[in-house]
């Protein structure tokens, strides 16, 4: 795809969230499942993940979208933390869901308002758990998975990143 064809599979979106800019806040899913020992399966459908855009920005669907992989992220570092903890503190675990739900106003990510900011404006987490945890050991479940999960950490207090060209000539 060159930058004419991406102008012109775009386009017609662009003018579509200027004219309802609510059209353009699209929630974005993932979901896991606690696995046995210290585990968390999260359902991608394939073994090898090609991304490509969005349906939103002019993309077919059929590749992963970086946000849902964001999000499938979340899920399996907070399933994981949270197993590890659960074991760590004694609490049994039967089995669980956790959910990583964010919305995007892709107004930002295609430049159609710079007013918009690019990238999710609000993630929810949600664990639904079969088991036999005291109330303190739920607190605990939660206070030390949110503490020690690697991606909501980086997500919570943010991250700076440093970005590298190498050209090759």
């Amino acid at each position: 795809m060159n930058s004419i064809e991406l102008k012109n599979l775009q386009s017609p979106l662009k003018e579509k969230y200027k004219a309802d800019p609510a059209s353009a806040i699209i929630t974005l899913k993932a979901e896991g499942n606690i696995g046995d020992g210290i585990s968390c399966t999260i359902e991608t459908g394939r073994k090898i993940i090609e991304a490509g855009l969005h349906p939103a920005t002019g993309g077919t669907g059929l590749l992963a979208c970086s946000g849902d992989l964001l999000l499938e992220a979340l899920v399996a570092c907070a399933g994981v933390t949270l197993r590890a903890v659960a074991t760590a503190i004694g609490a049994e675990i039967k089995s669980g869901v956790i959910k990583a739900e964010g919305d995007l106003d892709f107004r930002g990510t295609l430049g159609v308002s710079k007013e918009v900011p690019v990238g999710f404006k609000s993630i929810r987490l949600e664990f639904n758990l079969d088991t036999n945890a005291t109330a303190e050991q739920i607190d605990s479940l939660s206070k030390l998975t949110e503490r020690y999960c690697v991606v909501y950490q980086t997500l919570t207090k943010g991250v700076s990143i440093e970005t590298q060209y190498h050209l090759q000539k």
